[in-house]
């Protein structure tokens, strides 16, 4: 596989890249934005605009130790000149933000599960984009799927919003949808959208421009890439039409790619997603269940457990109406798999740290034994 030399006549600076990131690039290479990923090898948008470059060892020893390494959509990468005259990439440049799911790993060979692995969807994003699809009007969302989502893109690092998509298939059923979804996104903009009609579109429109990238996840067959689609203007990402029957949509499409969009800003379209786990959560959590912690300030024992405690303002405020239940059934889960996460994340690191020095010992015994 051949690349073009890069001879700077494509304008980076439209897709992010500014002075900070140039006093990380290291000498001797040149930038480049990740748009797509392949296996062991990745299409990037350079100064002479698209290429497909090969990664070299640096980054495959680094992704061998730790998957989160590997290079994902919206990177900036560091591109290195081979005597041949094509590109390699030979490093990845530090992440502003990401979002990062876990659970995606095998049974590793120490014998502990690698659950506590994870993978970057999407890096340096700005915004994320959390769509659930309104089918008809005798469904309702899937709460637990938008909590979840929402607890990873707190933890991004970027803005979470949630797009109710393909509104124009409930009728008046809308507004109690939309009261729905807003019960499990406290302090999070929530935007009706059909992108076939246009509505919406120019809200969603308007947390991008500039340099402004976004992610897009959800379900298939939530209407991820009709709405980046529309954004764009054309079509470029195919799309289709959920299965008749069950209501569920098709894997149209298969990879993550970044997008530039005409009129400003970058868009993330991303396969529909079966299984989110969480992966080293801070306070992702907490902000999804912002109303339950203010509540939880108010009980009588600071180490109230919520669940039969005597002045418990949590169980009081679900005994009023004023919190669902099923909220708290989704934090205590939440909460649960999030500890979970975090013992095997350490148990992992231990493991790993063992097996450095097992090498760093073997190696100093037989340094010994060589001694003349």
């Amino acid at each position: 596989m051949s690349s073009p030399v890069l001879s700077g006549s494509y304008d980076l600076s439209s897709l992010g890249w500014n002075d900070s990131l140039s006093a990380e690039l290291p000498a001797g290479t040149v930038p480049a934005r990740v748009a797509r990923v392949d296996r062991g090898a990745a299409e990037v948008i350079g100064a002479d605009g698209h290429l497909q470059v090969h990664y070299g060892a640096r980054v495959r020893r680094a992704a061998a130790a730790d998957p989160v390494a590997l290079p994902c959509v919206g990177d900036w990468a560091a591109l290195r000149r081979l005597p041949e005259g094509r590109f390699e990439l030979d490093g990845l440049l530090p992440r502003r933000t990401a979002f990062v799911r876990g659970g995606v790993g095998r049974t590793s060979r120490g014998g502990l599960s690698d659950d506590s692995q994870g993978q970057v969807l999407a890096a340096n994003v700005d915004v994320v984009f959390v769509a659930e699809p309104a089918l008809h009007a005798t469904d309702t969302a899937d709460l637990g799927r938008i909590e979840r989502l929402l607890a990873l893109a707190w933890e991004s690092g970027g803005q979470p919003v949630v797009l109710v998509t393909k509104a124009d298939l409930i009728g008046e059923g809308l507004d109690f949808l939309m009261e729905e979804v807003a019960t499990a996104a406290p302090g999070v903009d929530v935007h009706a959208v059909c992108s076939l009609t246009g509505q919406g579109v120019d809200i969603v429109r308007g947390y991008l421009g500039g340099t402004r990238t976004a992610v897009v996840l959800g379900a298939s067959g939530a209407g991820k890439s009709t709405l980046v689609n529309a954004l764009a203007g054309e079509t470029v990402m195919e799309t289709q039409q959920v299965r008749a029957g069950d209501g569920r949509g098709r894997h149209t499409t298969v990879h993550r790619e970044l997008i530039p969009l005409p009129g400003g800003g970058l868009v993330i379209d991303t396969p529909g997603i079966r299984r989110v786990g969480l992966y080293d959560m801070g306070e992702g959590v907490d902000m999804v269940f912002s109303d339950i912690e203010e509540l939880a300030e108010r009980c009588r024992f600071a180490d109230c457990a919520h669940d039969s405690e005597p002045g418990c303002a949590v169980i009081e405020a679900i005994e009023d109406g004023t919190l669902p239940e099923r909220r708290l059934t989704s934090w205590n889960k939440l909460q649960r798999e999030a500890a979970w996460m975090a013992s095997r994340t350490d148990a992992r690191l231990r493991k790993e740290q063992q097996n450095r020095w097992k090498v760093i010992h073997k190696e100093m015994r037989r340094a010994g034994r060589n001694r003349p």
